[in-house]
């Protein structure tokens, strides 16, 4: 019998689960409490059932109190709930068994509660940890949705200045933006439920608007088709020469620039077929050129980067002194471009964040050179050049 005991001890050891309920908070503890049986009681089953039965008692009221507020926004398939109305049931025959004297049989019940009891709470926590993570997801959509917004706001104005009919527009635009703020009231006051509800609606609303400033944005372009075209061959004659350049400098260093140069030449003849038209004042057409090529310009400039990186590679592994000079050089050279543009009313200040963060970037990359860090000073490096590239880009559309 003592045997017997012992091992029932073991077990409960090894599955009961939060035994002691530390606080009202959201802690619980899993120690478990020490078990001072007496040698000499007749009976020991009775002990470890009495005590077991207590803390089973415990456990039930600390699951309940979490169940209850939810319990009516579970799904009735709900594994959460199952597991709780089966320990609910396993706990009610286990204290019957124990006043009936049937301590083996109370014991083994009580444990698989237990064991139900610590489903529910492991399931809550998870539950718990998606929310804050679903959560999180939602606070940097809404974030993004700031800039969004700014943006809808600015073709507004320029469409309402050109004599465009923006009411349409202005309405969706403050639609969406009054149901955006209702999701992040939500998140404030905790109610994630509604908070998804009224996200879908929210989304709903901004495809709404997506539509309409699409629609307004065509309008705008048709009526400056000229500026648009003027602007696009001046950038573009720009980038042509900057990836001549670079082709040009990969090849010296033995990279394979095949992609790029295939990229190139589809580049060169969009930008003869615009300008052609261009010459000829056919405005409207040379956009159309422009919109049907969109995707082959994208690739044309991410190919462009990918030159680029692997340039850096090479300068890397040849001579890190003179991949950090020339570096520094670029950033600098930089700097005076975007205060040049700056003067002229050009808006900078994304470029300006994204150039700090390359400088940032370029100072935690020598350091970790310095510490003998190469691997992780050229990730660093890495994102340095990829900043550059988009502030240059930027500064190339700009000139």
């Amino acid at each position: 019998m003592k045997g017997s005991a012992l091992a029932l001890v073991l077990l409960l050891i090894g599955s009961i689960v939060p035994l002691a309920v530390a606080d009202e908070g959201n802690t619980t503890t899993t120690e478990v409490p020490e078990f001072t049986l007496d040698e000499n009681a007749t009976n020991r089953e009775e002990v470890i059932a009495q005590r077991l039965i207590s803390h089973l008692e415990k456990l039930s009221e600390f699951t309940t109190k979490r169940i209850e507020p939810i319990r009516d926004k579970l799904p009735e398939n709900s594994t959460i709930l199952f597991h709780y109305e089966k320990g609910e049931e396993l706990k009610d025959k286990a204290i019957e068994e124990f006043n009936n004297g049937d301590y083996y049989n109370s014991i083994l019940d009580a444990l698989t509660a237990m064991r139900h009891y610590k489903l529910v709470l492991i399931q809550l926590k998870e539950g718990r940890e998606r929310i804050n993570e679903y959560r999180e997801r939602i606070f940097g959509m809404i974030n993004r949705m700031v800039e969004y917004f700014r943006f809808v706001e600015r073709t507004i104005k320029i469409a309402e200045n050109q004599g465009i009919d923006v009411s349409n527009i202005t309405h969706l635009y403050n639609e969406t933006r009054e149901a955006y703020k209702v999701v992040l009231d939500d998140l404030k006051a905790k109610d994630f439920e509604k908070a998804k509800q009224d996200l879908e609606i929210a989304q709903e609303k901004k495809v709404a608007l997506d539509e309409e400033l699409r629609k307004i944005r065509e309008q705008l372009a048709y009526m400056n088709a000229d500026k648009i075209v003027k602007d696009f061959l001046i950038r573009t004659e720009n980038g042509i020469k900057f990836a001549e350049r670079s082709i040009q400098e990969a090849k010296l260093k033995g990279i394979d620039t095949s992609e790029a140069e295939a990229k190139l030449e589809e580049m060169k003849a969009i930008y003869e077929e615009v300008k052609s038209l261009a010459d000829q004042e056919r405005w409207e057409e040379a956009l159309e050129v422009i919109k049907e090529n969109r995707i082959k310009i994208d690739m044309f400039f991410k190919g462009l980067q990918r030159i680029r990186e692997r340039i850096t590679e090479q300068k890397i592994k040849m001579d890190a002194k003179v991949f950090i000079r020339e570096t520094t050089e670029r950033i600098r050279k930089d700097i005076r471009a975007l205060e040049v543009l700056r003067q002229r009313g050009v808006n900078t200040r994304r470029a300006e964040i994204e150039l700090r963060t390359a400088i940032q970037e370029m100072q935690i990359g020598i350091r970790m050179l310095k510490e003998g860090k190469v691997a992780m000073a050229k990730s660093h490096f890495a994102i340095t050049l990829k900043l550059l590239y988009n502030v240059e880009k930027f500064i190339l559309l700009h000139s």
